[in-house]
């Protein structure tokens, strides 16, 4: 069977090392799969614009046709002031019919929260644009106390790694079918 295609939106700048060691730790664990083609997407490498028109935001760079390639998504996000980052809503509203009839997973991290607030505000974004989010997520708590100077995860972090494993399991099978929901017939919209 053909490997399912999963897009990794790194959706926090480089700034500090939480950040980066969540995401490193994210996409080498997706890495693993054999069962899965990964994409990564990092927000920081977009020319992001603030333009709008359309209904979207203007295209940005080939984020678009690689979201369009892609089975299906996981947004790793902090949580900045109860909410995801700005260059995030850019990147995502630079692409529209690309995400239809698709699945998202959600990893998020920050202090107390680990994030979760960013994450219901990005469920109702990805409904919008006709999207199955999935359930289960990964939430960092105090993150930054997760990982060690070095960037590599701490003992502790054996949780959300089988955290991690179901997220992905759930968003394989989300995605199959609804890649073979789209081959067998178009998506409605």
């Amino acid at each position: 069977m053909e490997n399912l295609r999963i897009a990794v939106i790194l959706g926090a700048n480089r700034n500090g090392r939480t950040g980066p060691a969540v995401s490193r730790w994210f996409v080498d664990l997706v890495r693993s799969r054999p069962d899965l083609d990964v994409d990564v997407l990092d927000v920081a490498d977009l020319p992001l614009t603030e333009r709008h028109g359309h209904g979207h935001g203007a295209p940005v760079a080939d984020f678009g046709p690689r979201v369009a390639a892609a089975d299906g998504f996981v947004v790793v996000t902090p949580e900045y002031n109860h909410g995801y980052p700005g260059p995030l809503k850019s990147a995502i509203d630079s692409a529209r019919g690309e995400w239809f009839g698709k699945a998202a997973g959600f990893v998020s991290y920050g202090g107390m929260s680990g994030g979760l607030r960013a994450i219901e505000q990005l469920r109702t974004v990805f409904s919008e644009l006709h999207v199955a989010t999935i359930r289960d997520t990964v939430s960092l708590h105090n993150a930054s106390a997760l990982f060690g100077e070095d960037g590599l995860p701490r003992p502790e972090m054996a949780g959300a790694g089988a955290a991690a494993g179901l997220l992905l399991d759930e968003l394989a099978w989300w995605a199959l079918a609804l890649r073979e929901a789209r081959r067998s017939r178009p998506y409605p919209v």
